[in-house]
């Protein structure tokens, strides 16, 4: 069988609640996929095949101990202007289009994504479903597919997640039960109160209030913890706490209005002081500067040349501070970008700031998406540390080296001292070899000690998570709902 989890509102753990489960069900031996029919996010993944998902489901996938796939995430919507998004389906673009226009195609979308949860629920047998956003949007029920439309075409139970961190538990829960269409409301099985922060038996009244309020049972009440996997969307910036505390490095990521995969930075800030500075921010004071990834690389960068961006990279540069570029963030760093009309929607020329010697072209609705392994380049004291390194390619436009050397076998550009380098590959900052390679040339320049970062194991994260999970959660419970059975309820016998 199979569960879905709904939350009250959006950021209160849905993703982070479905990757536990994932990881608990295979430890278990019982195997399991992801999948959320309808994502909207800037953070994303490229599969093994080439296609674009969400980066929540890629993370519950590798959770799961299973390759992530298109049908994990079969609507992707990647914000790029006022209004508008693009829409990936089964892990390619499909178009740009105004959300009011979106709408109308919601019907099609459905059946889209139930049949790629079918694809799945075949193929694995058990699937833990995410919904979106907060589970009770009565203006969007008839054309909400990742919540209501989805669970009363799949109906499976369901989990309902709220957040007690940011207060109001009592209403978030009671109200989005109350709030849930009549033939929705009954497959609501159990209640985590997750984010708790302090003596969790203190809650204990509450919990018995809770339950005589809902008549739902609550699995589990999950206490905050810090847990590293990849943030889903631009909500978890603000929620960012330093987490490399006594650091004496600084590195800015400049945090661009459409700023898209920002997790690319998540290992960088456990071992640096990493702040995503707004466009306008003086820049003195950092050991490195970061130009980010974007859905829109014409208007970002007309964002950053009206707060003066331009001055503050080019005094960066002349006191030899590294400054580097990942996907939108390079493009940028070139003398120009010329749009046909695809990026902005408005043919024209736009001046990039002239840092690196290469020209990109937005000439075709065409988008590289694949994963790679290269080999940094020899040049400078960065890039010559890194080995070889291995990523991901999402990117619209193709970038013109006009003699600069590559900054990695075959891709990118760098200024011959190394110090300046962009790159189309996200994930760089995730390799060890690369992570170190930086901060071993930021740490000597200041003059500080730095200790290498270790190789750490790919699912220590994912098994902390299960635990975690495991002990506050009643788990006998959750397992009933993954079990083998028959139309009427009945345990199967094998």
């Amino acid at each position: 069988m199979s569960l879905i989890v709904l939350g009250t509102a959006s950021h209160v753990g849905k993703s982070v609640t479905v990757a536990a489960l994932c990881r608990a069900l295979y430890r278990r031996g019982i195997p399991v996929a992801p999948f959320k029919s309808q994502n909207m996010s800037l953070n994303s993944y490229v599969t093994a095949d080439g296609s674009e998902i969400g980066i929540a489901q890629a993370v519950q996938a590798f959770a799961a101990g299973i390759e992530p796939e298109a049908d994990m995430n079969p609507v992707l919507l990647k914000p790029k202007g006022e209004a508008v998004s693009q829409v990936v389906l089964l892990g390619q673009p499909y178009k740009d289009v105004q959300i009011r226009d979106y709408y109308a195609e919601t019907d099609m979308l459905l059946e889209e994504a139930v049949s790629a949860f079918e694809r799945l629920r075949r193929r694995f047998g058990h699937v833990v479903v995410e919904g979106a956003g907060g589970a009770a949007e009565v203006n969007l029920y008839d054309r909400d597919i990742a919540n209501i439309r989805l669970a009363r075409r799949l109906a499976l139970p369901i989990v309902l997640v709220a957040d007690i961190e940011r207060g109001g538990v009592f209403a978030q829960v009671y109200g989005t039960l109350a709030l849930l269409p009549e033939d929705i409301r009954p497959l609501v099985v159990g209640i985590i109160v997750n984010k708790f922060r302090g003596d969790a038996g203190l809650f204990a009244s509450g919990v018995r209030r809770l339950e005589e309020l809902t008549g739902v049972r609550v699995l589990g009440v999950v206490p905050y913890a810090e847990i590293r996997l990849p943030s889903e969307d631009s909500l978890s910036i603000d929620d960012k706490r330093q987490q490399a505390t006594g650091q004496l490095v600084r590195i800015a990521v400049v945090r661009l209005p459409r700023i898209a995969n920002f997790t690319d930075f998540e290992v960088l800030e456990q071992h640096a002081s990493v702040d995503y500075v707004l466009p306008g921010t003086p820049l003195a004071g950092y050991d490195c500067i970061i130009l980010p990834g974007t859905k829109n690389t014409v208007e970002d960068l007309a964002v950053l040349n009206r707060a003066g961006m331009g001055e503050e990279l080019r005094l960066a540069r002349e006191r030899s501070v590294p400054i580097i570029g990942i996907c939108g963030g390079y493009q940028m760093l070139g003398r120009c970008i010329i749009d046909t009309g695809i990026e902005s929607g408005t043919p024209g020329e736009h001046p990039g700031f002239g840092l690196l010697d290469v020209t990109t072209a937005f000439s075709g609705y065409r988008k590289t998406t694949v994963q790679v392994r290269r080999r940094a380049s020899a040049l400078g004291p960065i890039l010559s540390g890194m080995g070889e390194v291995a990523g991901y390619e999402i990117h619209m436009g193709e970038t013109e080296r006009r003699g600069l050397p590559e900054a990695f076998a075959g891709e990118g550009a760098a200024t011959p001292d190394g110090l300046v380098f962009g790159t189309y590959m996200h994930g760089l900052f995730q390799n060890p070899g690369a992570v170190n390679a930086l901060l071993a040339h930021l740490s000597e320049r200041r003059g500080v000690p730095f200790e290498p970062m270790a190789a750490a194991g790919d699912t220590a994260a994912y098994d902390d998570l299960a635990r975690h999970f495991e002990e506050h959660v009643d788990m006998d419970v959750i397992m009933t709902y993954f079990q083998d059975s028959d139309p009427r309820g009945e345990e199967r016998g094998g």
